[in-house]
């Protein structure tokens, strides 16, 4: 094994390195990284029930869809992740939670901390989440990776990864909310991440026996490049990947209620019913045919909403009103 340096906080390149390593390496790598603050959704769920999107938009935190499964994360710089990625001699058995949770088990136990398994991915302590895994399978290629949270930001986490209000029918993947822990407050003796990652990376060096690191060749960071652009800050792979599905939100808008029903397939919303006393049939016309067949993603969202603005004004709406309501 070898221990490959992503040198990158970006999390549009992080993932488009991991699935890099995964695809067009032979061998077996670890990698330890950090990203800005962002949100990673799991490859099966929905971005738009998962989200917390006011905040997010408002704290400009990325929504990243990743290849591996499982459930929402919030990554920051308290935050350290890691990626083994081997090959399978053995394709059926070749996602082992178990077998790649180890190093992280015995690492804590040096530090009297008993790591329990909090369902079938997370590891816990005392009940409280720590860390979240997830893998994917590419051929006989294999990648586990996960979350440690050290000293993240849990107001941030807790408000980024909060739920929509909006009630959603779908057969997306849905994040299991668990109580949650900060290493730090356990390891009293390791004050930084900075320190943590040090000494971990180390334990990690000895437990796989990497003799040998390196960082990404040039090809491979064109490759990676390519990838961020085309696909990991694509509201196509990061929206509109997501299973079909029903948005219904209620809201107030100045002067009454109003009512919203979107049915949307690939990302794309097919049908929009909008019920409101204050808003003119034909407004809702208008609503109608500039959003059907738009992708229902806030990015494209705000650009179609802002042609509206004229006769959203004219009965004492603004733009932002309606926003919040499809969002």
């Amino acid at each position: 094994m070898i221990y490959l340096d992503k040198q990158s906080t970006e999390p549009w390149f992080n993932l488009a390195a991991e699935e890099v390593a995964l695809k067009n390496s032979s061998e077996d790598i670890l990698m330890l990284w950090e990203n800005q603050p962002s949100v990673v959704l799991g490859k099966h769920q929905n971005a738009m029930a998962e989200v917390n999107h006011p905040f997010v938009l408002e704290n400009q935190i990325p929504v990243i869809r990743r290849i591996s499964g499982g459930g929402t994360v919030y990554h920051d710089h308290g935050n350290l992740n890691f990626s083994v990625i081997t090959t399978a001699e053995n394709r059926e058995r070749s996602i082992d939670f178990q077998q790649f949770a180890e190093p992280i088990i015995l690492f804590l136990k040096q530090f009297g901390l008993e790591v329990a398994f909090h369902g079938k991915t997370n590891l816990s302590i005392n009940g409280r989440k720590f860390s979240g895994n997830a893998a994917h399978v590419y051929k006989n290629r294999v990648l586990h990776h996960g979350t440690l949270l050290f000293n993240t930001d849990l107001s941030q986490l807790e408000q980024s990864i909060r739920p929509t209000e909006a009630a959603i029918q779908d057969k997306s993947i849905k994040s299991v909310r668990s109580e949650i822990v900060n290493l730090q407050t356990l390891l009293p003796g390791i004050p930084a991440l900075s320190e943590f990652q040090l000494q971990f990376k180390q334990f990690l060096f000895d437990y796989f026996s990497i003799l040998q690191s390196r960082t990404f060749s040039k090809n491979e960071r064109s490759e990676i490049q390519r990838l961020v652009v085309e696909k990991y800050k694509n509201p196509d792979w990061n929206y509109g990947y997501s299973p079909a599905y029903q948005f219904n939100k209620s809201g107030n808008l100045p002067g009454g209620k109003a009512e919203l029903t979107l049915e949307v397939k690939k990302g794309i919303i097919v049908d929009l019913q909008l019920f409101s006393e204050i808003i003119p049939e034909k407004l809702v016309q208008s609503i109608q045919h500039q959003l059907i067949n738009k992708p229902h993603h806030p990015q494209a969202m705000n650009t179609n909403i802002q042609l509206l603005e004229p006769q959203l004004q004219s009965v004492g709406i603004e733009t932002s009103d309606l926003f919040n309501l499809l969002i």
